[in-house]
């Protein structure tokens, strides 16, 4: 996923920037006798992130050739999404929603005001689960009527962070990179633990808590029992999100556009999947035996895994979120507003 705000931010410190250069240059030039102050340097911009996608042959394909099943229109920027027992819910943070979409009739439903919902969904106990980068809390939202339930302080460590749910609990990073777990019988967060900077997304598989650490190159492995790191497992450079599936849990790493495929049973590497789809954003997801990833200009990624290979990539204008539920493939396109629901059987 891209934060919108986080693009804001940084184009006003760019701006910021200029202003302070523009304004020491002036105050730099001398009257007669004065020393000049020589300008202050342009801060330097990050690389430019070349994404090359599959090149293997006959894997790559246009966008027009991706058939949806369903197009909802979604207000603002839908991203985030979850399945629950009876629909797919999508965050919209551009205009403080989460909106319900219905399978059964193909089109939106329920609409729910959380503001700047971020740092992804989850559903159990009736509930959709809505981390808030606006009041820094933790939403949980009556899946029945889209009201909220309860508000649990909890401050996302990352916009771009997660939060899971397994073991009778709710798991969610919290800054500055603080493993919470919420019992959602009585809405408090019941324990914590600290990890290493910039580990911030968590998924529950075979009983544990698996956390990317983006700053980190690796894959965590936490004993929910002994509320404790047991494993530490080196993958691709800066994962960031990740999905459970398989036996597997699998990282799409912004560092190089590579998924990496760690089995769960051994915490051993088993795979590293070249997709070239490196730099921020994006997400991945997991069902009917292949994995899914999304990114802006190549919005869906499939690759199998029973072979770990990629077997289709479609490029275009789209893509950011990703969630497989209800037999289909959920692909949020923030920019273009809309979600589509697609079935796996692409040809």
């Amino acid at each position: 996923m891209t934060s919108i705000n986080h693009r804001k931010a940084r184009g006003a410190r760019f701006a910021i920037a200029a202003s302070l250069i523009a304004s020491r240059a002036i105050a730099g030039i001398s009257t007669r006798g004065q020393q000049a102050t020589p300008p202050a340097a342009a801060p330097s911009r990050p690389p430019n992130v070349v994404r090359t996608g599959v090149t293997t042959s006959g894997v790559a394909r246009p966008l027009s050739d991706l058939k949806p099943e369903t197009i909802y229109t979604v207000e603002g920027s839908p991203d985030w999404s979850v399945a629950t027992k009876d629909a797919v819910w999508v965050s919209s943070a551009r205009v403080n929603h989460v909106v319900q979409l219905l399978p059964s009739t193909g089109k939106p439903g329920l609409i729910a005001t959380v503001q700047r919902p971020c740092s992804g969904l989850a559903y159990g106990w009736g509930s959709v689960w809505v981390p808030s980068c606006g009041t820094h809390q933790l939403v949980r939202l009556d899946e029945a009527t889209g009201n909220v339930i309860a508000e649990i302080p909890a401050d996302p460590a990352n916009s771009e962070g997660g939060i899971t749910v397994g073991n009778e609990s709710i798991w969610m990073v919290v800054k500055p990179s603080m493993l919470v777990r919420v019992d959602p019988n009585t809405n408090t967060v019941v324990s914590n633990l600290e990890l290493p900077t910039a580990s911030e997304n968590p998924a529950f598989g075979d009983g544990f808590v698996w956390i990317s650490s983006f700053g980190h190159d690796q894959l965590l492995k936490i004993d929910p029992k002994l509320n404790k790191v047991i494993a530490t497992i080196p993958v691709g450079p800066k994962p960031r999100f990740l999905t459970i599936g398989a036996g597997s849990v699998w990282t799409l790493n912004q560092g190089d556009g590579t998924i990496s495929r760690v089995d769960m049973k051994t915490d051993k590497l088993v795979a590293t999947i070249a997709c070239g789809i490196p730099g921020e954003g994006g997400e991945i997801t997991f069902g009917a035996g292949s994995v899914w990833t999304a990114l802006f200009d190549f919005p869906l990624t499939q690759v199998d895994a029973t072979n770990n290979l990629p077997v289709r990539q479609w490029a275009g204008k789209g893509g950011d979120g990703v969630r497989f539920g209800f037999g289909s493939v959920w692909l949020s396109n923030l920019m273009q507003g809309t979600v589509w629901r697609i079935s796996p059987d692409q040809k």
